[in-house]
């Protein structure tokens, strides 16, 4: 896929996917006309890098849905001036929209290889306000909290008691919630030492894995 290809599937992408699907964040749709999803997909699955459907990524991880993945960033409600924290990497291309919206992101890969391909992508593409980290991200990542938008990129069973307690005051957590096969975004708002909980649209992720999520424990970064 040529640049420019890519350029105009971008671009019928936010027109025909997100925008008459209504999404309305003009910040969320400037930076999904932007940054290239087909660089963050296998080669093989290149031609379709722009269909509103997750690919396969490896390992059994997907690349979500464009769809998804916009209203989880509306969502999160971000005016580029948040720290975010992005669990469940995956490719990193949740990560480089991130970058787009906020001013400092910290990024969480379960998986070593996905997490080394996910740094060398945004490396190449020019993101240096990333960091990322190679462990289990239900621990969030403490060292850089609090943060003001927390964006997980996998389906959990509840929500993961230290990433909400990872919040800012006023900050949001996006994630979805519920059992395997059948989730809701979730977002829980942070108001002091309240939390409050709003539901949105049912969708299905892979499992998030790890000490606070579905189990299967990686290395910890409390």
């Amino acid at each position: 896929m040529t640049e420019a290809d890519s350029g105009s599937a971008r671009a019928r992408m936010v027109e025909e996917q997100l925008r008459r699907r209504g999404i309305v964040d003009e910040r969320v749709l400037r930076a999904m006309a932007k940054v290239p999803r087909d660089r963050f997909v296998d080669e093989a699955q290149r031609e379709r890098a722009y269909e509103d459907t997750p690919l396969p990524i490896g390992a059994g991880q997907t690349i979500s849905q464009p769809w998804i993945v916009a209203r989880m960033l509306e969502l999160a409600a971000l005016d580029g001036g948040e720290r975010a924290l992005d669990v469940g990497a995956g490719s990193g291309y949740g990560t480089a929209l991130l970058c787009e919206l906020s001013r400092e992101v910290f990024a969480v890969e379960r998986l070593g290889h996905l997490a080394q391909a996910a740094a060398q992508r945004l490396r190449a593409l020019g993101y240096r306000n990333v960091t990322v980290g190679n462990f289990d991200g239900t621990w969030g990542w403490r060292e850089h909290a609090p943060y003001d938008a927390i964006v997980v990129g996998a389906g959990a069973p509840q929500v993961p008691a230290l990433l909400a307690d990872q919040l800012a005051d006023g900050g949001r957590l996006v994630i979805p919630v519920g059992p395997r096969g059948l989730q809701r975004l979730t977002v829980i708002r942070r108001d002091g030492d309240r939390f409050d909980t709003e539901y949105d649209t049912g969708c299905t992720f892979v499992d998030l894995v790890g000490r606070f999520g579905w189990g299967g424990e990686g290395p910890a970064q409390a």
